[in-house]
């Protein structure tokens, strides 16, 4: 390694190194003012190289980033991003890896959960136990790969919970003045009429194309989804396997989808049949809830929604996995099990009518 000083005053480092594959690296970057500056630039880019769990925690984000770039979709990983350098590396960056105690990962904990925002609304405890999760998953893949020692966050303990106590959706009555407000766009009255009938994801629904509906059969196919990355229109697959379906359809949505397509002119087989951005499924959600008078809920909720009426209707929890694209039927079951109580009560009625007399 070498620490010079240039022409103008400032400090250079030039290393060359081996990466843990073996790969020589020869790396040159100016401008430190100090000569100390220069000297722990090298340092840190040295452990990064060589996988030292001496490298600073921001250091070893930029590893484990790459190697999730080259392992999961490009949403999963902008979402990712965007956690860890919001709420995670503020916080850790300039620690070294290996020196994070579980008491360090306490003072973040109660940091973020003591945390409120200007209306005095603190984080929700499924927000706080996403964020916990993609922190434990960051040491889970230091230890895995790296060799240290242990998962500091185990110890720590959890934060927040993985589902929220009361869950918010429309009734039936709530949806129908909703959808009402908003029959004056063919363009919402399609899309929120979708949401609703269907339980599809907000990414599937907005990359659906005409050839996924089969008006003869009554179907929708759901088979990609869609995310606005970087300014770019991105169509991947859906969030996972069991998200691949096709889900049978009501006629009076087919009918819906049937009128809508016939006033979009040009509209081709493979073509985006709502070629819109988020931004405007929210816009459309709140100019809904004001002129209804309907309580807002956030675009993810009408799958709630949809849920709770086939709660309703007495469906079984295998079928409304199928139809959500559950990957397991527990899911569904966590998700959803407050909504079986008054089913609960129904059966003791029915099995009270079977009871012999006494």
């Amino acid at each position: 390694m070498s620490v010079t000083k240039d022409k103008n005053g400032k400090w250079m480092s030039q290393i060359r190194v081996r990466d843990w594959t073996g790969k020589e690296i020869h790396k040159k970057k100016r401008g430190f003012p100090t000569k100390r500056e220069a000297l722990q630039w090298e340092h840190a880019y040295i452990s990064q190289a060589d996988g030292s769990l001496g490298m600073g925690f921001k250091d070893f984000i930029e590893l484990y980033m790459q190697d999730m770039g080259k392992r999961l979709k490009a949403s999963t990983v902008a979402n990712k991003h965007f956690l860890i350098d919001l709420k995670i590396t503020p916080f850790f960056g300039r620690m070294p890896l290996n020196e994070i105690k579980p008491t360090h990962i306490r003072q973040w904990q109660n940091q973020l959960s003591s945390y409120c925002d200007e209306n005095g609304r603190p984080y929700s405890q499924t927000y706080l136990k996403t964020i916990h999760n993609q922190l434990t998953a960051i040491f889970n893949y230091a230890v895995k790969y790296y060799g240290l020692k242990e998962n500091p966050c185990h110890k720590a303990g959890s934060m927040g919970k993985k589902n929220a106590g009361e869950m918010s959706f429309w009734t039936k009555e709530e949806f129908a003045a909703f959808i009402e407000a908003v029959k004056d766009k063919p363009a919402s009255y399609a899309i929120f009429m979708t949401l609703y009938y269907t339980g599809i994801r907000e990414g599937e629904l907005l990359a659906l194309t005409p050839a996924d509906i089969d008006l003869g059969k009554s179907t929708l196919r759901v088979n990609k989804s869609y995310q606005r990355l970087g300014g770019e229109d991105v169509v991947s697959s859906p969030k996972t396997p069991k998200s691949n379906r096709v889900i049978p359809i009501p006629e009076k949505l087919c009918d819906c989808l049937r009128v809508y397509m016939g006033q979009c002119y040009g509209l081709q087989e493979n073509d985006r049949l709502f070629p819109y951005a988020k931004y405007f499924l929210s816009h459309e959600m709140e100019r809904g809830c004001k002129r209804s008078g309907v309580k807002r809920i956030r675009i993810h909720q009408i799958r709630h929604s949809h849920a709770s009426l086939l709660v309703e209707m007495g469906v079984s929890p295998l079928l409304i996995a199928e139809r959500l694209g559950h990957e397991r039927i527990q899911t569904t079951m966590e998700t959803y099990s407050h909504l079986y109580p008054n089913k609960q009560a129904e059966v003791a009625r029915q099995l009270d009518g079977l009871m012999p007399e006494s």
